[in-house]
């Protein structure tokens, strides 16, 4: 039987903001365990709580971003569990009176709904230890830095009918948040975190299948492989006519396999109830329009405007708006005057291959907007090769300087005298009788190895439409 997959994304977003949601204490990742706590997050008895306004404001942020609409009445809940990395054994969150309402993305055309966006606070985490028992252990340590950092969890409709789908959307989102600053998405530290809803339905079912929510994922590969295989599991079991459980599944990277962590609970189980010690939120309306106002142009629209003022093919303008800093950078690339594509080529290229191998942002190096000006015009006016621009690219990632300057220093400009590349053109071809012999009898891909010569014996100097030229007239 052929099944269609129905999947939704439960994404928390770990907020910026240098305190914590509801006390004072430092949001910073890492330091010695408990070292980022003090008795209001630690949920000793007589302490209150009080909001962090910015963790509002980033919220609001992120909910105009998403085409959420933003609730001018909002308020916090008790989320009941009991768990050793959860002090208080409630959480504060929020239940039926969130942020954020509605929303959606727009994914290759697509536009997939967003249910709800919700403020509350993080728990701690358990380190295992031990040499024994459950995970390799045979007993946990609790770390308590973690808990009550602000989180944003933002929850999509079940519209998304594959894994490839599903982590379009994830890093779309990713894309979004980094760029409106509101957290740094970063999956390794758990900055960024999805948990994924998946089930299954025969083709042309309405009703939903039993769905199982997968945890542990911390890369945007991860997600879709767990999805994947999720899919393949519940295939599998209503093929042999079994059926599947409501429950909790862990993802294992090694095996590729899910496996189960425990039933899933349901909105009763937590048995939610108003906050007592947090009043409701009064949005105002006018505070909603001056964060409105600070929002800075999203992914979608600065994708549009580069294939359509900038005439960069999708592909190009997919890669350059990944990244704010790159596109930010480009933006002032194009304000200097600089022909668009030449100048995406060389980010998009060897800048990006840089920055990769050396885990930089853009803005960690020395260059600057005018270097790219001023590298694609060298180019353009036949100073440099494209062997020796990418030479003088390496000296000004590393280092401050002057496009001009390094070609001065380095002696990189390109050499366009035809009468001194005739000669060392003739003395290549009269050093290579064989070669020549071999060419004149057929094998005219040997061309290419005196092209090779000839740029060799001018060190990447040479202007190749000039050695092109007279390769066509000298071996004839």
């Amino acid at each position: 039987m052929k099944y269609e997959a129905v999947i939704g994304l439960e994404v928390h977003a770990q907020l910026k903001t240098k305190s914590k949601i509801f006390c004072g204490c430092p949001t910073d990742f890492g330091g010695n365990p408990n070292d980022h706590v003090c008795p209001v997050c630690l949920g000793m008895p007589g302490v209150l709580p009080v909001l962090n306004k910015r963790a509002v404001e980033f919220a609001i942020r992120t909910g105009l971003a998403l085409n959420c609409e933003i609730s001018e009445t909002s308020k916090f809940d008790r989320k009941n569990y009991f768990y050793p990395d959860l002090p208080k054994d409630y959480q504060i969150s929020q239940f039926d009176q969130p942020v954020c309402l509605g929303g959606h993305l727009t994914i290759n055309g697509k536009k997939l709904r967003i249910h709800r966006a919700h403020l509350e606070e993080d728990a701690g985490k358990l380190v295992h230890a031990g040499a024994a028992g459950l995970h390799g252990s045979d007993y946990s340590l609790a770390d308590y830095n973690r808990c009550g950092i602000a989180l944003l969890e933002i929850v999509s409709e079940p519209d998304m009918r594959s894994p490839e789908e599903a982590r379009a959307y994830l890093e779309e989102l990713r894309t979004i948040v980094r760029y409106i600053d509101i957290c740094d998405g970063n999956l390794e530290e758990g900055s960024f975190r999805c948990d994924a809803n998946v089930s299954i339905r025969p083709v042309g079912q309405k009703e939903f299948g039993t769905k199982a929510e997968i945890k542990n994922m911390n890369s945007f590969r991860a997600v879709q492989r767990a999805i994947q295989s999720e899919i393949e599991r519940q295939s599998e079991l209503l093929d042999k006519g079994e059926r599947v459980v409501q429950e909790t599944r862990l993802w294992n990277e090694s095996t590729g396999t899910t496996f189960p962590m425990r039933s899933k609970e349901e909105a009763h189980d937590y048995r939610y109830f108003p906050e007592p010690d947090l009043v409701p939120l009064a949005i105002d309306r006018a505070w909603v329009e001056e964060i409105r106002k600070t929002l800075p142009e999203l992914p979608e629209a600065r994708r549009t405007r580069y294939v359509e003022q900038s005439q960069l093919s999708l592909d190009d303008a997919i890669v350059l708006v990944d990244s704010k800093e790159l596109s930010d950078f480009f933006d002032l690339v194009l304000k200097l005057g600089t022909p668009a594509k030449q100048a995406a080529n060389w980010l998009i290229g060897p800048v990006t291959a840089y920055l990769k191998e050396n885990k930089l942002d853009i803005n960690e190096t020395p260059m600057t907007p005018e270097n790219v000006r001023d590298l694609v015009d060298a180019i353009g006016k036949g100073v440099l090769s494209s062997t020796t621009a990418k030479q003088v690219l390496a000296e000004i990632l590393a280092k401050p300087g002057k496009v001009e300057d390094v070609i001065k220093e380095k002696g990189l400009a390109q050499i366009s005298d035809e009468a001194g590349l005739k000669d060392t053109v003739a003395k290549i071809i009269n050093d290579n009788p064989g070669q020549l012999e071999e060419f004149r009898s057929g094998k005219t891909k040997l061309r290419q190895y005196f092209f090779g010569e000839a740029m060799k014996a001018t060190k990447g100097k040479a202007n190749p439409q000039i050695i092109n030229k007279l390769l066509d007239e000298m071996l004839k």
